[in-house]
């Protein structure tokens, strides 16, 4: 069995959605499929790096699961809008109930100062967020610029916004490099 890298436990933010990168907590899932809410705390401490809190909230084992449902139907969803599958009339269901909660709503201390994001219930307010965004996405033009990295041990799913909409990877200087120097050694082995 292949060995999970140090670093591919960091949470990843390549996908320029809330909603996508929710989805990439969950590694490699065409091979190892790892999941990098090994925990809790784990959750609360993604829920930092994302921006959304400045501390970490603290989850019920039964909030993580509830958090792990809600990835893989977005997940789901996500490979449906890129004509991988049908929709499962469930995970829109799931999608939709968790969109209708009260989002974090963000608060401003001064002029200038930067917003933070507050909420009555932090934890649906992070997963109704994380809904929404995915209900904007999976809802406009967007969807058709939605895509897989073509990193084959990637699963990230990004939008692509370059111009013309022919972007390969999730970020060039992570996936891309680590191809085009596979490529380049192949050439010169041959």
């Amino acid at each position: 069995m292949q060995s999970i890298h140090p670093s591919d436990w960091n949470f990843r933010f390549r996908s320029g959605r809330l909603c996508l990168d929710f989805i990439a907590t969950v590694g490699d899932r065409d091979h190892l499929s790892f999941d990098r809410w090994r925990g809790e705390s784990d959750f609360g401490r993604w829920c930092v790096a994302a921006g959304l809190l400045p501390e970490a909230v603290a989850v019920t084992a039964a909030e993580l699961e509830e958090a792990r449902r809600l990835r893989e139907a977005l997940h789901r969803l996500a490979l449906a809008a890129l004509g991988q599958s049908a929709p499962v009339h469930a995970d829109l269901d799931l999608l939709n109930q968790w969109a209708r909660k009260a989002p974090l709503v963000p608060q401003l201390a001064g002029l200038g100062a930067a917003r933070s994001w507050q909420a009555d219930t932090l934890y649906e307010a992070v997963l109704a967020s994380v809904a929404r965004d995915a209900i904007d996405l999976l809802s406009g033009d967007k969807s058709k610029r939605l895509r897989k990295c073509a990193d084959d041990h990637c699963s990230v799913l990004f939008v692509d916004m370059s111009r013309p909409g022919k972007r390969r990877w999730c970020a060039m200087n992570g996936c891309g490099n680590k191809v085009k120097k596979a490529t380049y050694r192949k050439k010169l082995r041959a």
